[in-house]
């Protein structure tokens, strides 16, 4: 166990180091952010920041030095230096299974390889043929770069000729993955913590809606039959066991138009559709990921409200003209809302389709609250 007032080492300064940050100093932990950019939101209510790059072999070794643990808030680090932080300091998840989940081929085949449902896919090298994969796996389908992709950035539907044309072009040089596109009834993830004891705790499954590929809402609980819920939650604890992970990890998932589940895409670190967890669950995300890095016992994860809707703010919500900034939103509307919780990360400018915060509505059924949060979204 490493008790409180201890060191937490964070790789990456966004939101959901900041949000960690918060959990860990509530429980009297020391949090140390390691971030390229300096000012970063997390590095802001940490106890210490360190700017430099993650190829910078000193700077990362005085880092680690200096944590009694070190965890991840986004995937999209890249290994290798990270191998001699591992034979200096504790490293949760596992610097394996950030490479599995930072690589759409990997996940994929990793995903194969161990029997879990996934969505049919075929490789594609550098310089490979993608007009073949089209043709394997068949219209319509998604191609998608195998490295650091995230929001919807990365990828083409491919359901044309013409769309086929600017896939090739698009991803010419780059090693890809293309996936059947699924035609499913809704997106779900479940966030599951797991210790270095081999204790597993998942949350309720949520909901996702998704405009222009960014999550716009998470509702809890999920609107799809107990049963499915129940083997959402043992299909993502059987992949913690699988990955032997110390640490929270996100599964995404597809439900079928015929009842079944299907891994879309994984991430070993908080996620944005378990935001909800910090004012619906008697445990959030955050203390979770901490308890579970550091040893101690995993927290209740049962709801503390019939049903709760998370709402992403994005740098939209800001009053512009045309690509002018001309006044904020109405957080008036949200903080006199009963039952609502703002959240805002502390960006130094809103951009559009940038994440600057989310709120939190609760109510008593989880449909009526996400009309609810549609009409207080559309307030802001």
């Amino acid at each position: 166990m490493i008790s409180p007032g201890k060191t937490i080492g964070v790789l990456g300064g966004g939101q959901l180091g900041r949000m960690f940050s918060h959990a860990a100093t509530r429980l009297g932990y020391r949090v140390h952010i390691y971030e390229p950019s300096a000012k970063c939101p997390a590095g802001e209510v940490s106890a210490r920041e360190t700017n430099a790059d993650y190829a910078d072999a000193e700077a990362l070794a005085a880092f680690a030095r200096a944590c009694d643990v070190v965890t991840y808030e986004f995937e999209n680090i890249p290994v290798e230096p990270l191998w001699p932080v591992e034979k200096t300091v504790r490293l949760h998840p596992h610097w394996s299974v950030l490479e599995t989940a930072q690589n759409r081929l990997r996940e994929k085949n990793w995903l194969r390889k161990h029997d879990f449902p996934h969505v049919p896919f075929a490789e594609v090298e550098a310089k490979g043929d993608l007009a073949a994969a089209v043709r394997k796996i068949g219209l319509p389908c998604v191609v998608k770069t195998a490295d650091f992709g995230y929001d919807g950035k990365g990828q083409v539907k491919v359901s044309d000729d013409a769309s086929l044309a600017r896939a090739v072009s698009e991803f010419s040089g780059q090693r890809a993955v293309v996936e059947k596109f699924i035609d499913f009834k809704c997106e779900c993830s479940v966030i599951v913590a797991r210790s270095a004891s081999g204790e597993v705790r998942s949350f309720p499954v949520a909901e996702n809606i998704h405009s222009k590929h960014i999550l716009d809402f998470s509702i809890v609980p999920a609107r799809i039959a107990p049963a499915l819920q129940t083997a959402a939650r043992e299909l993502a604890e059987a992949i913690a066991a699988r990955l032997d992970l110390v640490g929270l990890l996100a599964v995404e998932l597809f439900v079928t138009d015929d009842g079944k589940l299907l891994v879309n895409e994984m991430a070993p670190r908080p996620h944005n559709s378990g935001h909800w967890t910090m004012d619906a669950c008697a445990t959030s995300q955050f203390e979770q990921h901490v308890r579970a890095v550091c040893g101690l016992p995993l927290g209740d994860t049962s709801l503390t409200a019939p049903a709760a809707v998370m709402v992403n703010i994005l740098g939209d919500a800001w009053k512009w003209s045309g690509d002018k900034l001309v006044g904020d939103p109405d957080w008036a509307a949200v903080l006199a809302t009963p039952g609502a919780h703002l959240h805002l990360y502390g960006k130094a400018e809103p951009r559009r389709a940038r994440k600057m915060g989310h709120f939190t509505l609760t109510g008593a059924e989880a449909s009526a609250t996400l009309e609810a949060a549609r009409r207080l979204k559309a307030r802001l």
